[in-house]
């Protein structure tokens, strides 16, 4: 077979340059499938995957989200979530014309390697996969997603990651008696993960700390309507906050001068910190000296590992289930879709993301 396709290289090294490649489509080996991209979502989640790309240690042996999808040396071909059709099939127990969600390079094709393939879907058994995290390699069968619901279908990629990890924040929070504080700041509150996060605190029964989102002022009055968050400030306002209140932070975005003024402002009162992604990219992350307590990583596939052991996998995918209905019942009234089509946009709306100037309120969905 000999089908020319697309693909987006990105420089591991410096993220801003990225260039549209041809690709032809080789013989599949025992065990592959092609799939085509249907669809895609463009989100500053997927700029976190490129910044950290290939940092050392990040999921031991020095992997990163290039791993994924490229070998060692070579380009860097972005992750996205989203939907495929099994176009080619040399495996067994995945046929032609069947659709999966799952975890895709940003190009109009992918091959995957597929381990055992049940009912719900299969595994990437591919070599240099084997040692990510498993959440990352998992291939559902459309009609078996638990939550799905035909007319949610564009929401999935853009926000069901991303609402995953807002969810599993809340839950480490109540696990962890919301570290003992009164309010929990969120910054880049008007990004999906934090949308998700506010949302899930808000369903907790019982007493919970206040949630404050932070954003910039020209977002204040909009994301204040959505009702998400009990508050919403502006970055410029949170030396107006009780230094005396017990605080928690999450960070959504790693912009330095957030990070320091949340930490110089609460100093000891200030009880957890928590880094979750790093959409701002070019911005200094906060690193040094900080008043306060030090700085905690959130990784999503960890989290998502305890609770399922803690659980067993099918209570974690009900709880999760539930709680992702519960919020597609209001992600229509939060974001609208912004639909592109083809190569050429696909490259636009990674450097739209990358920029910064994405409007938050919109969804991005690329259709290959």
């Amino acid at each position: 077979m000999s089908r020319a396709g697309w693909a987006i290289d990105i420089d591991r090294n410096d993220i801003t340059q990225a260039e549209l490649v041809a690709e032809t489509a080789a013989p599949l080996a025992p065990g592959q499938v092609r799939v085509g991209l249907d669809s895609f979502a463009m989100t500053a989640n997927n700029i976190t995957y490129a910044v950290f790309g290939q940092p050392a240690g990040l999921f031991g042996d020095n992997q990163g989200y290039w791993d994924f999808f490229s070998e060692p040396g070579a380009p860097g071909r972005l992750p996205v979530w989203g939907f495929a059709t099994v176009a080619e099939s040399a495996a067994e127990g995945v046929a032609p014309g069947e659709r999966f969600y799952g975890y895709y390079p940003m190009a109009a094709e992918a091959v995957l390697t597929v381990g055992k393939a049940g009912p719900g879907g299969f595994t990437d058994a591919t070599p240099r996969r084997t040692t990510l995290p498993p959440i990352y390699n998992q291939y559902q069968r459309v009609e078996t997603l638990e939550g799905y619901r035909a007319a949610d279908h564009d929401y999935w990629p853009i926000f069901r990651p991303l609402f995953l990890t807002g969810w599993l924040i809340a839950d480490q929070f109540e696990d962890e008696g919301d570290y003992g504080a009164d309010q929990i700041l969120i910054a880049s509150a008007s990004s999906k993960t934090a949308i998700g996060l506010g949302f899930s605190i808000a369903r907790r029964e019982g007493p919970r700390p206040e949630t404050v989102g932070m954003t910039s002022k020209a977002h204040v009055a909009d994301l204040g309507t959505q009702g998400i968050y009990d508050r919403v400030i502006a970055y410029d306002d949170i030396m107006t906050l009780n230094a005396g209140a017990a605080t928690a932070l999450v960070d959504m975005a790693g912009n330095g001068a957030v990070i320091r003024a949340v930490h110089s402002h609460f100093g000891g009162n200030l009880k957890a910190s928590i880094a979750v992604g790093k959409s701002h990219w070019n911005a200094h992350g906060g690193e040094g000296a900080l008043p306060g307590p030090d700085r905690q990583w959130f990784f999503a596939p960890g989290r998502s590992q305890k609770r399922i052991a803690d659980w067993g996998a099918a209570a974690f995918g009900q709880e999760v289930a539930a709680a992702w209905r519960a919020f597609m019942d209001v992600a229509p009234r939060l974001t609208s879709i912004d639909r592109r089509r083809g190569a050429e946009a696909a490259l636009a709306a990674y450097r739209e993301m990358l920029s910064g100037r994405a409007d938050p309120k919109a969804g991005i969905v690329v259709e290959p």
